[in-house]
């Protein structure tokens, strides 16, 4: 059983193009089918961590694993959105998450192959929350488009105002933040805990 959370986390890794290739299709079974998976991918971010420390299955493998299946879910969901939908998912906002977390990315590589692990911090779980949960808004939304009436008219009219973008741009802050705690860290030789 202690192979179970790096199977939930594989899975992770695996459910995401089947996210993106619903989200092309452009019909209300594929946006709910896109939500649906999407949804079962980010709460398996929560059991994958909470099975590894009840079962006491933590490994390098699985610290390693974690955070990059969270960026390939997450920049994969953000990448299909800007091309798909630039107006909710702008590509100088997706940019700036790739740049982050692909440099997080970079140095956890780099520390694993010198031996060390890149302990996630506090506040990047936090970042990985932040980012999940509007991008299952988002999906929500378009997915409530081709329901019937006031609902697909309420989830138009936010989608075309200014509350995506102003959540996006406060996702890009937290994301950009954690990115700097991470090299500050660094920098100044102390120990990171706990993305």
């Amino acid at each position: 059983m202690r192979f179970v959370p790096n199977f939930l986390t594989i899975g992770r890794i695996a459910v995401t193009p089947f996210v993106l290739l619903l989200l092309f299709t452009d019909r209300l079974w594929g946006q709910g089918a896109a939500l649906i998976l999407f949804v079962l991918a980010a709460i398996s971010d929560y059991w994958d961590g909470r099975l590894a420390r009840s079962m006491d299955a933590d490994s390098r493998l699985g610290r390693f694993l974690d955070p990059m299946a969270d960026k390939i879910l997450v920049l994969g969901t953000f990448v299909g959105l800007a091309v798909l939908h630039p107006e909710v998912a702008p590509w100088w906002a997706v940019v700036l998450i790739a740049v982050r977390d692909l440099g997080i990315t970079g140095i956890r590589i780099r520390q694993e192959s010198q031996g060390r692990t890149l302990r996630t911090i506090p506040m990047a779980k936090t970042k990985t929350t932040f980012q999940l949960v509007y991008l299952i808004g988002i999906l929500t939304l378009l997915t409530a488009r081709y329901l019937p009436g006031i609902v697909a008219q309420g989830a138009l009219w936010v989608l075309q105002s200014m509350i995506p973008i102003a959540l996006l741009a406060a996702v890009v802050v937290i994301t950009l933040y954690t990115g700097w705690r991470y090299i500050i860290g660094m920098q100044h030789e102390r120990p990171l805990k706990n993305n």
